[in-house]
């Protein structure tokens, strides 16, 4: 088992920043490749940025290129989200992801699930 918490989401200003963090415990975390994913109201959760269990290879989805940043301490067993220039359709609940397989845009790739964060970004 992983365990998986989630903190720093908040409510920010369109424009604004947020750094997102997820610690892990349990099996040893360098054997997963993990994710965030979020999930806005009556829509279904989205994949948003993936790491590899060396950070050595990283994947976003298109709309957060440039914007959201993905990184991992294996020291430390967290994984973050550098979140910049956050516009209002950002806002959801973030969940960050661990998978024994390689990075996956799918939900159903990814084994173990934190509760989640709450990103609110006013316009």
């Amino acid at each position: 088992q992983v365990q998986l918490v989630e903190s720093g989401g908040g409510l920010v200003q369109t424009g604004g920043s947020l750094r997102l963090s997820c610690a892990a415990s349990g099996r040893t975390f360098s054997n997963y490749a993990m994710a965030w994913f979020r999930q806005a109201p009556g829509k279904a959760r989205e994949f948003v940025a993936g790491i590899s269990w060396n950070g050595g290879s990283t994947y976003y989805v298109d709309s957060m290129k440039g914007r959201f940043t993905i990184s991992r301490d294996n020291v430390q067993n967290s994984v973050s989200l550098q979140m910049n220039s956050l516009k209002p359709e950002d806002t959801a609940v973030y969940y960050c992801a661990a998978t024994s397989s390689r990075i996956a845009t799918r939900r159903s790739e990814y084994d173990y699930w934190g509760q989640g964060t709450q990103v609110t970004v006013s316009s």
